[in-house]
């Protein structure tokens, strides 16, 4: 063996001996720390919120149909060929306002007559009665003549009300739709010559799940839209259908919402919501932490740096988030991630929500 190895070969042993001298003085809380940093490191990081009371608004969403607040469809009562029109179709018209005229040159001329005939029978009536104060005619006489003037004022109030029946009017405020007639044209009785809409306010039918129909009452407010415009709307319930619907099990309902600019019509498609109730304490889960059990629900909590379960009971679910109201506290720390990778008395750390 040459000198250089043995120099090598005395460097390496030296380096050993100094290695074992050494060794028992490490400080053994860094050996502690060193094991406890890579235990720590191994551990999972998940997702977890804080139980907290909030306000819950338990709220329904449906669809419904927008309906006129009144409409009638405008027909004649008698026969009779138009003598005019007196509206524009889309017109807003008032109530009392005549929309059409029928031919009534015959009744006036009747009518007419009868005025003549009443004049004579008042001139009449009013002689026999001087003759009666005066006993120039027996009192029989002085009735007939008066029987004849109340007959002629009877047969013109009949003809008067024939007469009312060749103009059609508007029975209430409202929009008329397009017209079916024409001037000239002959009418029977009956046929149709416009729709009346009044659409200020409108209405809004709609049926929820009966299931609903003790927390739903009259004056309860609902928003709803519809495809036309990018904004809400909002109206009252003013009627409930006293009868659940055999078949869906439905119940029906109607609302009534202000539409003064006309931008509402009706037979338009509404989609509704409508709170049914406020709860004002609350305790709120997200739906992604609760795990669907053959007896119920569960949660994991994060307890003492481990995972514990606790068995829960809900009510009302958002869309993504569930009611919890009973196996939670407020404080309690819900895990919300990881949930199939961890398991009782798991050792884990939480980043809190």
């Amino acid at each position: 063996m040459n000198k250089t190895t043995k120099n090598i070969l005395y460097t390496i042993v030296a380096i050993i001996v100094i290695a074992l001298i050494a060794y028992p003085k490490i400080p053994k809380n860094e050996t502690v720390a060193a094991e406890s940093d890579s235990k720590e490191a191994t551990k999972l990081t998940l997702d977890a919120v804080v139980v907290k009371k909030e306000k819950l608004e338990n709220q329904v969403n449906v669809t419904g149909t927008l309906l006129a607040d009144e409409s009638v469809m405008l027909n004649p009562e008698v026969a009779g060929k138009v003598q005019e029109v007196l509206f524009d179709e889309g017109q807003y018209v008032h109530k009392g306002e005549t929309l059409l005229k029928l031919n009534d040159s015959e009744i006036l001329a009747e009518l007419e007559k009868l005025q003549y005939t009443k004049e004579l029978n008042e001139n009449n009536e009013y002689r026999q009665k001087q003759l009666l104060e005066r006993e120039g005619i027996s009192q029989a006489e002085y009735e007939t003549t008066q029987t004849a003037l109340k007959t002629t004022i009877a047969d013109i109030k009949m003809l008067q009300s024939r007469l009312n029946k060749h103009y059609i009017k508007a029975p209430f405020d409202g929009v008329i739709g397009l017209r079916d007639v024409s001037e000239g044209s002959y009418l029977s009785v009956g046929q149709r010559v416009a729709v009346l809409y009044k659409i200020n306010p409108i209405k809004l039918e709609f049926m929820i799940p009966s299931k609903y129909i003790r927390l739903v009452n009259k004056g309860d407010k609902l928003s709803f839209s519809v495809d036309a415009y990018e904004e809400n709307f909002y109206g009252e319930i003013y009627a409930i259908e006293p009868q659940i619907d055999p078949e869906t099990r439905s119940i029906r309902l109607r609302a009534k919402a202000n539409n003064p600019e006309g931008k509402l019509y009706p037979g338009q498609f509404a989609r509704i919501t409508l709170i049914l109730e406020t709860i004002p304490d609350a305790i709120m889960v997200p739906t992604e932490a609760v795990i669907p059990e053959l007896n119920g629900k569960k949660v994991y909590k994060y307890v003492d740096g481990k995972v514990e379960s606790t068995q829960i009971t809900s009510n009302i679910r958002t869309e993504n988030r569930l009611q919890v109201t009973s196996g939670l506290n407020v404080g309690d720390t819900v895990i919300t991630s990881g949930i199939l990778q961890i398991g009782l008395g798991m050792e884990v750390n939480v980043n809190i929500k």
